[in-house]
């Protein structure tokens, strides 16, 4: 089994392990590290030993072991530890892993963590993503989102919540869609590594999202966000290059997007905006069908996507939604009102060292015909992206313009 395989393997079962253990035993914090450390017994045994009939069934007798030897180090506890030591494995009969890992969502989304902690758990818990991959979503430091994954399992431990979907499913909700779309997003646009997408990540995004809509079918913003993800990843296979190289929405084949995606996504999002109440997953799903139903991208309607933008930003505080809106204004009213906007953003804390700044003022910049100064906010651009495809495309963009002194 080659490596990618085998990641893709244990990321789809860790919440299905991680659920089992917590249904039969409880003790979710230290369930999790018993996971966590069966997942590394398999990455490290089954490329030499070959794969185990039932993958599954394999990692939940080396978790439960690995538990018990945790719960049994833990102080000096007779009982629990007699209690222990009496516990044996179930069969591995059929279980709705679905149901299990939905109520880890939610598990995860425990009204006693904050909104930050919430979404760094379930991260951690039901996406399989890294305690690094995690900072980095978060724009933190590595040991910063350890000790918050500690303090939030604690927390979880603490509260006595139990394996089951919780009464105030609707107060968690928020953090629930607001991870989901952070797992999507990583997989759709790495944030650091050799390969622009990671597949399984947005298929895992888009498998958890279609389980919360199935739950609740009728919310308006969990079919938004089911519809933007559809939409969104519908462009999947037209974003690289024959070599893995970026390739922007504008230059992308639109006859490889994917139709089936884009019809469900504009059948979702059309059902759901007439329902009353708009929020935000709803407003970027209607941008998103703006772009996917045009039939090129100089038909694009960008006063259409404006107008969204404007409205989105009275719902939201955030500086990506503000820096989309700038090259959507630049698109439909040109580079200097796009310019314009941008530097009364571009002060936000929250993005000024992020390489996408920099790479929408080069475009302004070179859209303005400045290409000395487009090109140097290339390089600034590329030297600030930690994803591989990202630093060869700006860099890319960059060497194509003429050096010389910025006129800025």
């Amino acid at each position: 089994m080659s490596e990618p395989a085998l990641e893709d393997l244990l990321r789809q079962l860790a919440p299905q392990v991680l659920g089992a253990l917590v249904r039969r035993y409880g003790h979710f914090d230290t369930a999790e590290d018993a996971v966590q450390e069966a997942l590394l017994a398999a990455a490290q045994q089954w490329p030499g030993e070959g794969q185990p009939d039932n993958p599954r069934a394999w990692l939940i007798t080396v978790a439960s072991r690995r538990l018990t030897d945790l719960l049994r180090s833990e102080q000096a506890r007779r009982r629990r530890e007699d209690t222990v030591i009496q516990w044996t494995l179930a069969p591995d009969e059929p279980v709705a892993d679905s149901d299990d890992t939905l109520i880890l969502l939610f598990m995860c989304c425990h009204r006693s963590l904050s909104a930050a902690s919430q979404i760094a758990l379930t991260l951690r818990a039901v996406g399989g993503l890294t305690t690094s991959e995690i900072a980095r979503a978060f724009l933190v430091p590595e040991a910063t989102m350890t000790r918050r994954i500690t303090r939030a399992k604690r927390s979880v431990k603490t509260s006595g919540a139990r394996f089951s979907l919780p009464p105030d499913q609707a107060e968690r909700l928020d953090a629930v869609l607001k991870v989901i779309y952070l797992i999507f997003n990583e997989g759709y646009s790495s944030t650091a590594g050799p390969n622009l997408q990671r597949v399984e990540l947005a298929a895992e995004g888009i498998r958890l999202a279609r389980l919360v809509h199935r739950l609740l079918p009728d919310d308006g913003e969990v079919t938004g966000l089911l519809a933007l993800m559809l939409l969104t990843d519908a462009r999947r296979p037209a974003r690289t290059g024959q070599h893995g190289e970026l390739v922007p929405m504008a230059e992308q084949d639109r006859s490889l997007w994917l139709a089936d995606a884009i019809a469900e996504g504009v059948a979702l999002i059309t059902e759901a905006l007439p329902r009353g109440h708009v929020g935000p997953y709803q407003l970027q799903a209607a941008i998103a069908a703006v772009h996917d139903e045009a039939p090129s991208a100089e038909e694009t309607d960008w006063p259409q996507i404006v107008a969204l933008y404007e409205v989105l930003l009275q719902l939201t505080d955030n500086p990506m939604v503000a820096l989309n809106h700038v090259v959507a204004v630049a698109m439909a009213r040109g580079a200097p009102d796009g310019l314009d906007l941008l530097s009364r953003i571009e002060g936000d804390e929250r993005i000024a060292a992020d390489h996408r700044l920099f790479a929408v003022r080069a475009h302004l910049l070179e859209m303005s015909g400045d290409l000395a100064a487009a090109r140097a906010a290339y390089e600034e651009a590329a030297e600030r992206a930690s994803s591989l495809p990202q630093q060869r495309y700006l860099n890319a963009k960059a060497a194509r313009l003429p050096a010389g002194p910025v006129t800025r």
